[in-house]
């Protein structure tokens, strides 16, 4: 079985089981090796965030015991929504490989584009309250002996 095999067994096995969206995801080490694999466990876990991406990455970064993938290549069953296309470029993983477009997702109810829509129009519902205590985090932060930059 090829990697985007497995990605979409994955997300098979979660339609069976009730635990999230139909969607799977694995993450392999330029060696090819397996690192971690993911399913969407919205549902499961009552956690919006929690997508077979996002699983995986965490599972990853967790057993790798770093917050970076760069070695790593992303095969998942669903092209990534925004959120988990930025998570994947956070951990830094270059390659992502998908079978499914955001347009067949949409097709059988997970309509991401009000997110694109936000983005490309710059709608986005945020309001900045300045604080002078807000910048101190960030102040405090740039003097840090014990930062470790991401």
């Amino acid at each position: 079985m090829n990697h985007m095999e497995k990605a979409i067994e994955l997300s098979r096995e979660n339609v069976s089981s009730g635990k999230g969206g139909p969607f799977g995801c694995v993450i392999v080490s330029n060696n090819n090796e397996i690192i971690s694999v993911g399913k969407n466990e919205v549902i499961c876990n009552n956690d919006p965030s929690a997508h077979a991406e996002i699983v995986a990455i965490r599972n990853a970064c967790k057993k790798r015991n770093s917050p970076f993938l760069n070695d790593c290549e992303i095969y998942t069953s669903c092209e990534p929504c925004p959120m988990c296309y930025g998570a994947i470029k956070w951990a830094k993983i270059n390659k992502i490989f998908y079978c499914n477009t955001r347009k067949d997702a949409q097709h059988i109810g997970f309509d991401d584009n009000f997110i694109y829509d936000e983005i490309i129009n710059k709608r986005q519902n945020m309001i900045q309250l300045n604080h002078p205590q807000g910048i101190k985090a960030f102040e405090e932060w740039e003097q840090c002996d014990k930062k470790k930059i991401y």
